[in-house]
Parts: structure tokens; sequence; C-alpha cells
């Protein structure tokens, strides 16, 4: 598990752009169960409909990637840095099941895939009450920036 506090040392993102509140389950290099709460007071629904609020689709991908991003992170010895990043390079077959609005816990599930070329893959998908809302691969890498 990890609280808001351990997220915050281990992911460069802020508000309004953190989108993990909690790690429920985490099993390094392997797996991480973590939850976003979705409020109606989240910026992009100003816009995002005013007339019917939905989790744009490309920020439920962004949610689980940092999920992918702290199961990388989750051994106590490895930290980000002012040095390092962990980008986002690529999604395969991401599939929207339903929309994800205000009062929702988005559940992010995230399993480690395979490691080739620096490049990890990922499988991960976001429920909602147990129905999928989000499903993708993921790939992640992480570079040291100066």
């Amino acid at each position: 598990m990890m609280d808001i506090h351990q997220i915050l040392a281990k992911l460069p993102h802020r508000y309004p752009f953190l989108l993990v509140d909690r790690v429920l389950e985490v099993e390094f290099g392997k797996r991480i169960k973590a939850l976003k709460n979705v409020s109606i007071n989240e910026p992009f629904f100003v816009g995002h409909f005013p007339h019917r609020p939905v989790m744009p689709g490309v920020l439920v991908l962004e949610a689980l990637a940092q999920a992918a991003a702290l199961l990388s992170f989750a051994d106590d010895n490895l930290q980000s840095d002012k040095n390092s990043v962990i980008y986002f390079v690529g999604i395969d077959g991401a599939r929207f099941k339903r929309p994800v609005e205000p009062g929702d816990q988005l559940i992010l599930e995230v399993e480690a895939d395979r490691v080739r070329g620096g490049i990890h893959k990922f499988k991960a998908r976001a429920s909602v009450a147990g129905e999928l809302a989000c499903g993708a691969e993921l790939m992640c890498t992480m570079r040291t920036v100066a």
C-alpha cells in the first residue's frame, strides 16, 4: 500500500495532473492496484462536458500510465528524482467500455508484461464497481534528463 505522501515522493506529477490517489496493493515487478477518486471538482469536467460530465479517455489512460510508473518505483530503493523521468511511449489496443463520471472510484490495475530494450510493457485495465471502463497495453521507458 502507498498513501498520497508516498505517491508524491515517487511521481513528479502534481495537481491537477496527479491521477492516482492511493495504491491498494502492489507486488514489486509484477502488479499494482491503485485508486483514483473521480470528483466533480476535477478541472476537466468544466468543458468535458458541461451537460454530462465524463472523464476524458486519454486521462483514464494517463491514470493507468501513472500506476505503471508507480509499479516501476514500487521498490523502496527506487525513487523518482529530478534527473529521471518515466515516459509513456506507447499504447496498443486501447478500448473504452463505459464512461467514467463524477463520484466514481476508478480502480487501476496494471501487470508487468515484459521488458525489451529498456521499454517496459504493461497490461492495464481501469474499472468502476467491477465493470471494465478501459483496457490497454501500455509501454513506458525511463530516461535521464539534464
